[in-house]
């Protein structure tokens, strides 16, 4: 009997053209979108007729590029969001501060003086922080405050309570040296009771040496 001989099987039918030309779909997929953009295969063979399939390799590395530009793309839109909303914030909080308020002296004065270990004379700080409180208790003619001396935690009770008034009648002295009328005005001392700041430093202690004004 006579062998047919057959001729040579091929695990596909379909040429390398055409495995190309079936990857041809791709071409135009969209791949990511950010900031109102999109991003999509494509090629400039296309408008010059020519074959633009790309190999696998090229592929790989076309969607390792675009999909690392839309993530810089995403990150700048999260960025520019969070920086208007950080503003808008900062805005709406100033714009909330009622005028001839504690929150108003506090933000846009200073409510308060320091002083030097063991005295109640004013610092020339002092004094310019006064400057501002007495033009804005001009501004605010309604306005009536209170002035409290405060001691650091060093001495006895007796000795910080005289300090602290000492201090506040400093500094209510000045401001009605600065035309701040006398019946707008009260004092008080809390000695070493009310500290600002807690802890044995230096730094601590010269924050707790202060008059401090506050809206009544």
């Amino acid at each position: 009997m006579e062998n047919t001989v057959l001729p040579p099987q091929h695990p596909s039918h379909v040429s390398e053209k055409g495995l190309r030309e079936l990857d041809r779909p791709w071409l135009g997929t969209l791949i990511a979108h950010a900031v109102g953009t999109d991003y999509r295969f494509g090629c400039a063979g296309e408008t010059r007729g020519t074959d633009c399939t790309p190999s696998r390799d090229e592929e790989i590395m076309k969607i390792k590029h675009l999909g690392a530009v839309a993530a810089v793309a995403l990150l700048a839109a999260c960025s520019n969001q969070a920086a208007t909303t950080s503003t808008a914030g900062t805005a709406a909080t100033a714009s909330s501060i009622v005028p001839g308020s504690q929150e108003d002296l506090v933000a846009n004065v200073g409510d308060r003086v320091f002083f030097d270990f063991n005295k109640s004379g004013l610092r020339a700080d002092a004094k310019g922080t006064l400057d501002k409180q007495a033009t804005w208790l001009a501004k605010y003619a309604s306005v009536n405050v209170q002035i409290a001396g405060n001691c650091d935690e060093r001495g006895t009770e007796e000795y910080n309570l005289a300090l602290g008034q000492r201090r506040a009648n400093a500094a209510a002295s000045y401001l009605k040296a600065k035309g701040v009328a006398a019946a707008r005005m009260s004092t008080i001392s809390y000695g070493k009771d009310r500290p600002t700041a807690q802890g044995s430093t230096e730094e601590a202690w010269a924050q707790n040496r202060n008059a401090i004004t506050s809206v009544k």
